[in-house]
């Protein structure tokens, strides 16, 4: 009997820290909460905490493997941070050249490029206006030069008609008179040669 409690006495303990390892194990609970489970399973001496060799290992175990784990899924977000950050640069280019684009737009639709010189609309219609106007002042002031011209030329025409009548008529009076004398001479040579016949 003797042998059989102390066999108790020497695995009851055994069995206590076993079952304080297969706590500490737990994948269930966290680092803080395993951390509670070893303090209050260890052994008090004084005001010492005795833990035993094999518990105190598989609590590093387990921190480590919470630590590795940690860092594993730390690399992972600084990945998808950088993953994003890369993602946030290509959007803001994009950005960027869509509102290039849009001023691009923005500047052919409020200007116009004629000769290679950009022109703003208004600005444009003003000086197409100017020179509509100027072309205008210069035909009307062409078709007013056309119309004296033309009255010039029709009273020089009549001028030169009248004085092409008058000569003509000058001409028609001379040949008239002409005409006459030579007869009139004729008659007095015929008078002469008459007059020395007879």
């Amino acid at each position: 009997m003797k042998k059989i409690f102390t066999m108790v006495i020497i695995a009851f303990p055994e069995l206590l820290f076993a079952q304080q390892a297969k706590a500490l194990e737990d994948n269930k609970l966290e680092l803080n909460e395993r951390y509670q489970v070893l303090k209050t399973n260890s052994q008090t001496y004084e005001d010492y905490k005795v833990i035993k060799e094999y518990v105190l290992d598989g609590f590093w175990k387990i921190a480590m493997d919470t630590v590795r784990v940690k860092e594993t899924k730390l690399a992972d977000v600084r990945q998808k941070i950088a993953t994003l950050q890369g993602e946030l640069a290509t959007t803001q280019a994009e950005l960027a050249n869509q509102k290039a684009s849009v001023e691009g737009i923005t500047f052919d639709s409020t200007h116009i490029a004629v000769l290679g010189m950009h022109f703003g609309k208004g600005t444009f219609l003003l000086i197409i206006a100017a020179v509509v106007a100027a072309f205008l002042f210069v035909i009307a002031a062409l078709a007013a030069r056309l119309k004296i011209l033309q009255a010039s030329v029709k009273d020089k025409t009549q001028v030169a008609d009248s004085l092409t009548n008058e000569f003509e008529a000058y001409k028609r009076k001379a040949l008239e008179r002409q005409t006459k004398l030579s007869r009139e001479l004729q008659n007095e040579r015929n008078k002469l040669v008459e007059l020395g016949r007879g």
